[in-house]
């Protein structure tokens, strides 16, 4: 018998806890010959809190992992609990373990409460998926990152595509291309979607979270944020001839200053998007800085939805992107990268675990 301890690790224990705990039931398991798992054997925590061994044959040996019992709850909830950090400046690249740990900011909705350097506790399984929580948005919804379908934080599994092979949009001549909407001739128009937007799109409906069982739980409504404001010092224009910077460069590259505000012309309302080079940022990313000891590295190349520059000498629109070393980069909209989709769950959303990656935090569907 092995019981959970507060690391989300398992030791071994030599009497069975009586209460404040359940029994694993994907970890516990029984034998018959040593090898092979008795698929005839029960083992689970009943209503009453009563554990259950039954089903067992002659020579059955058991294996049972307790996970400690917490009540279902909100994500907001659940965060009350956590300690409020500082992250201080934003200028260097942030590591440190934040296990029970989380930081504030504020968003176009209200207090956002975000994830920062090496948390081990901001796991989350849900339709199917592996997610890394990102932040609890001011109105209480929950950012997800998508890991893919196992807790391996490094490689081509993070991404749904496999490798590095969407582009953001089919051209790259005019500086409306940025948005994950666009509008030729408008700064924050939203009338068409990116090749990004109809790829994401595409992928939600073909992985499963499109039908009711999990889309009720999936906010469409607090939306993601596709900022086409300008630095200071530029003006927009759809074919600059000299180099304009957008805002998210000011305040990342510049100044190293981010935010999670954002004006509502700029506001996508859909079921799945991408991470915000400003998210990056908060969590521990910096401009042109490796760092390979924060949540968000998975040593691939994949896009964000933040606009960088347009290019007035090339005629080339630019967006951040993480880089294999976990630093903010450019990169031109038609160059092909990962895709990592990001999705937020309704804040009455109800969850059980622990967050941790052997009891991540689930919804109770």
């Amino acid at each position: 018998m092995y019981q959970e301890s507060d690391t989300g690790e398992y030791t071994e224990i030599d009497k069975m806890p009586s209460s404040g705990y359940v029994i694993n039931e994907e970890k516990s398991y029984c034998t018959v010959d040593n090898v092979n798992k008795d698929p005839d054997a029960q083992l689970f925590t009943n209503e009453l809190g009563q554990h259950v061994v039954a089903g067992l044959s002659k020579s059955s040996k058991c294996y049972l992992y307790f996970d400690e019992y917490n009540s279902p709850r909100t994500m907001p909830e659940i965060i009350a609990d956590y300690n409020i950090g500082n992250r201080g400046s934003f200028d260097s690249a942030y590591t440190t373990e934040t296990t029970n740990t989380v930081f504030t900011t504020t968003d176009w909705k209200g207090t956002s409460y975000y994830f920062a350097g090496a948390p081990t506790d901001n796991w989350v399984q849900f339709g199917g998926f592996y997610w890394r929580i990102v932040r609890i948005n001011g109105d209480g919804s929950v950012r997800l990152i998508y890991n893919g379908t196992s807790t391996t934080t490094t490689g081509d599994g993070t991404m749904i595509n496999n490798g590095a092979d969407q582009t953001f949009n089919s051209s790259y001549d005019r500086s409306e291309y940025v948005g994950l909407k666009y509008t030729t001739g408008q700064q924050h128009g939203q009338n068409t979607n990116s090749n990004m937007l109809v790829a994401l799109q595409s992928w939600y409906s073909s992985s499963g979270l499109s039908a009711s069982q999990y889309s009720q739980y999936i906010d469409t409504s607090v939306g993601f944020c596709s900022d086409r404001n300008m630095a200071s010092g530029y003006s927009w224009s759809s074919r600059p001839s000299s180099d304009i910077y957008y805002a998210a460069y000011g305040r990342l590259v510049t100044s190293k200053s981010p935010s999670l505000l954002c004006t509502s012309t700029d506001i996508i309302t859909e079921s799945v998007g991408l991470i915000t080079a400003d998210e990056i940022a908060f969590a521990g990313g910096v401009s042109g800085t490796s760092n390979t000891s924060y949540y968000l590295y998975t040593g691939q190349v994949y896009w964000t939805m933040s606009p960088y520059y347009f290019n007035g000498t090339k005629g080339r629109a630019s967006m951040f992107r993480m880089e294999s070393n976990g630093a903010l980069h450019s990169i031109g909209v038609v160059d092909t990268r990962g895709v990592r989709p990001v999705i937020n769950l309704k804040a009455d959303t109800i969850f059980t675990g622990k967050g941790t990656v052997s009891n991540p935090y689930t919804v109770v569907l």
